[in-house]
């Protein structure tokens, strides 16, 4: 079974605590399948879970930003609202999207140094 980074951690809270993936799924308020899909990544990490996880397992700081960067790049599916962007940037969005199959690793590195440069501003 593969787990995504988050699915990791959750493995690892529930061993330490001596807790199944039945227990954190009552806890959370879904069928054990859904948090399996999410620890796999098939389906996306649900925000309002990470105070109760982290309450559940009295996480520090540190712990919860980990959590939180670990279901981050776990995502299968980003939604961009672009309802009140302006049309160049919806270009930008509409474009990546278009090409985001074909993006190789170095081009990947390139448009993120470029995207930090300007977010510097």
């Amino acid at each position: 079974m593969a787990y995504t980074k988050f699915g990791e951690l959750m493995r690892i809270y529930r061993v330490q605590n001596h807790e199944v993936m039945g227990d954190i799924a009552k806890l959370l308020g879904v069928s054990t399948p859904f948090l399996s899909a999410v620890e796999n990544g098939r389906k996306n990490v649900p925000d309002e879970w990470f105070d109760v996880i982290a309450q559940h397992y009295n996480l520090n700081d540190k712990q919860i930003f980990e959590l939180k960067k670990a279901a981050e790049n776990s995502r299968n599916q980003i939604k961009l609202g672009l309802c009140n962007s302006e049309n160049y940037k919806r270009e930008v969005a509409l474009q990546f999207a278009r090409s985001f199959d074909g993006i190789d690793e170095d081009t990947a590195e390139k448009i993120i140094e470029l995207l930090r440069r300007s977010g510097n501003k």
